[in-house]
This record gives C-alpha cells, structure tokens and sequence, in this order.
C-alpha cells in the first residue's frame, strides 16, 4: 500500500537554515531604515578626523584641530543622551528634524568659518552646536528594530547586524575623510560628512511607518522619570564602554605614530580598517547564532576577550604584524557592543531605551576622546609603543570592570527577557 510521503525536509539533509540577516531585513521596512541609519551615522567617523585634519591645514596647528574636534566630540557626549530622553518622550521625527537642521547650520558654520580664518572662539561655538545636535543614529536604529522584531533572538541578530554595519562605518569613513582632506580640499572629509550624513538621516527620519511610538510622560512601574543612567547596572556599564573607547581612540593615535616612525605614514588609515575589519567580520558570525548562555556571562567573555587581544600589541614590531594584531584584536569587539547593548534593552525600562543605547554610545566617545589625549601625551614622552600601552590599559580595564559587574548583572533584571538574561 502507498503510504503518503510528508512533505518534510530530508531527515539526512536536515531542515534547511535560513540566513537569520535575510530573514531580519524581509521585515517591511526594515531594510530602507537600516541603509539609511548606516548613512546618517557616517559622520560619526568622519566629523572628528574631518574636523583636525581641517584646521590643521588652514591653521597650521595640531594642538588648536584638537581643542577644535575636541569641543565637538564632548558636547555631543553631554547633550545626546539629553536628545535621546525627548526622543523617547516624543518621537524620533520630531525631536531629530530641528536637531538635523541644527548639527548641518554648525558644521557648515565649521567649514565657511576655517576658510575665511575666523577666530578660534567662532570654530569652538560652530563644532559645540554640530556636535550637541546630532544625536546617534544607530541608537535610533536600533530602537526601531526593537519595535518591529517581537522576538529577543532576532533582536540579537538585528543588534549584530548594526554593530557589523558600524564597524563598516568605521572602515570607510576614516580612510574617506583623509582621501578628501588630503588630495580635494582640506574640508572635503567634513563637508562630505556634513551633506551625505546629512541626507541620510533625513531619509531615515522620513520613514514613519517604523518609528517606534512616543511614549510620552507616562510612568511605569519602575524607572519612571529617571534617568536611563542611574538606572542599576548602567552606571558600571557605561564605564566599561569608556575604556573601550579609550583603547580606540588610543589605537589611533598609536598607530598613526608607529606608522610615521616605520616611514610609511599614508598606510596607517589601511592599518586600522584592519581592526574594524576583525569586528566586522566576527559581529557578523556572532549574530548568525542562536546563544542559549546568560547574556550577562557573554559580556564578561567577550570583554575578557578584548583584554587577551589587546595584549598582543606587546608583539608589535613592524607594521604587517600590527595589522595582523589589530584584525586579531577586533575579533572581541563587536560581540562585546552586541551583548552591551543587548543588557542596555535588559536594565533599562521600555520607554528609556533609545535613551540608554546612547549613553553607551557617548561612553563610548567619551573613552575615544580621553584614550586620544593620553595616547598623544604618551606618543610625545616616549614613543608610539607607549601609546599602544595605553591601548592595552584601555581594554584590561573594560575585562576588569565587566568582571567586577558580573554579579550584579546576574541577578534578575526587571526588564530582561528570560531567554537572554
């Protein structure tokens, strides 16, 4: 007798697996937001080496391009997360529409006034109002995904999409920047900066259908009108961020200068693409699997794992080795943004959450900012391998701290989702 055949996969073949991006990116919409918030955060690696290799070049003064990009970069760390409150409270269009007008009148302001060479005064109150406008980009983006993916384990994979898409930022935009600065004009990496991520977040912001609601002044049961920051768990959180962006922006300066000792400068910005390169390419493996271990266990690991990668800068000596180095030590990387940002959905409540992506984000900046400036000054004391010593201090303190975290993040989270804690 014919039995009827099920029509199911082959048992020796096995379900077949679909790509868990594809799947993210079929969501409608959420493809178009995605493009355009890798658009609109483009400044974000562009606008600060934009701004010093700007003024360097009309004003012949490293120290004045870095008290310049300086002001730009710490009053976006101050007023971002204050942005990101009113986002939460009314709505990402409506709050971001005035401060996109106002991040494009300041860093145009920034360009017209270094070419008539304006007073310094002039290019600090141009940089302060193109940095506190601008918000961050991929906190919205990843708040939207948030609102159109139900399900923690493709939120995962959508946070490990746009990790992997930031560090794709981070690999074009640098080397963009110093092209255009260099070989156009010395504003060409700002000005590209300012009109391409300029006309991405107006595409970006244009998109309502994916817009997550405001959610007014509403109180909930716990948070209510605090802080996302004083929130428990965030403040340690948000510090092991900053020394994560002290060992970039450490990275950078240190590398540039090991560069211009070996004689071969122009090759730093190929340098570091390597170390977004080794984030991007293990954010995008990590993101493609189904973790079953507590959220807050990964984070220590990673973290743990930026510590090991960073202390193979002690085997640098030329600089094929420390490109090698660099994509080794980015592998850590981006599964530790995926899993911070990740217990930033778990800690804080719901209406907060764009608020709390971007105090990571701005700790992160933060990091960046101090690692450059103590980088610099160990540069000009000794040479670039005491630079790199601030790399390696920058990523032992981020395993550090995250262990020390470890057991509070354990604990039962008020707005963890039971798969992930």
């Amino acid at each position: 007798m014919n039995v009827p055949v099920p029509d199911t996969p082959d048992a020796a073949s096995g379900p077949r697996k679909r790509n868990p991006y594809l799947d993210v990116l079929r969501v409608p919409g959420a493809a178009r937001f995605s493009v355009a918030g890798v658009i609109a955060r483009l400044p974000m690696s562009m606008v600060g080496i934009g701004t010093v290799l700007m003024v360097q070049a009309l004003y012949g003064s490293y120290a004045m391009a870095g008290r310049v990009s300086a002001v730009l970069v710490v009053a976006q760390a101050l007023v971002a997360p204050q942005i990101a409150r009113l986002v939460d409270r009314s709505g990402q269009a409506r709050v971001m529409t005035p401060m996109l007008v106002a991040t494009t009148v300041g860093l145009l302001g920034l360009i017209v006034a270094a070419a008539l060479g304006a007073p310094e005064w002039v290019l600090w109150v141009c940089a302060a109002v193109g940095g506190a406008s601008q918000g961050s980009y991929g906190s919205l983006a990843r708040a939207r995904w948030s609102h159109v993916l139900p399900e923690a384990q493709r939120v995962h994979t959508a946070y490990s999409l746009e990790s992997a898409l930031d560090e794709l930022v981070f690999i074009v935009g640098p080397v963009l920047a110093t092209t255009l600065a260099t070989t156009v004009i010395p504003s060409g990496g700002l000005l590209v900066a300012a009109v391409v991520g300029g006309g991405g977040a107006a595409w970006f912001l244009t998109q309502r259908r994916t817009e997550p609601p405001a959610r007014g002044r509403a109180a909930l049961p716990q948070g209510g009108g605090r802080s996302a920051i004083r929130m428990p768990g965030m403040p340690v959180l948000a510090v092991v961020f900053v020394g994560m962006g002290v060992m970039f922006g450490s990275s950078d300066v240190a590398t540039v200068a090991f560069a211009e000792e070996q004689g071969v400068k122009g090759l730093a910005g190929l340098v570091l693409a390597c170390f977004a390169l080794g984030s991007m390419v293990s954010g995008l493996a990590y993101g493609a699997r189904h973790w079953v271990s507590p959220l807050s266990i990964r984070f220590t690991v990673t973290a743990c794992g930026i510590a090991v990668g960073v202390s193979l800068f002690f085997f640098v000596q030329n600089l094929v080795v420390l490109g090698v180095v660099m994509f080794v030590a980015g592998f850590a990387i981006a599964p530790t943004l995926i899993n911070g940002n990740a217990l930033v959905q778990a800690l804080v409540a719901p209406h907060q959450l764009t608020e709390g992506l971007t105090w990571v984000g701005t700790s992160l900046g933060v990091g960046v900012s101090l690692g450059s400036w103590l980088a610099g000054v160990a540069v000009d004391a000794v040479d670039s391998h005491a630079g790199f010593l601030v790399t390696m201090s920058g990523g032992w303190a981020c395993a550090l701290l995250a262990l020390v975290a470890l057991p509070g993040m354990r604990r039962r989270r008020p707005y963890a989702d039971p798969t992930v804690g």
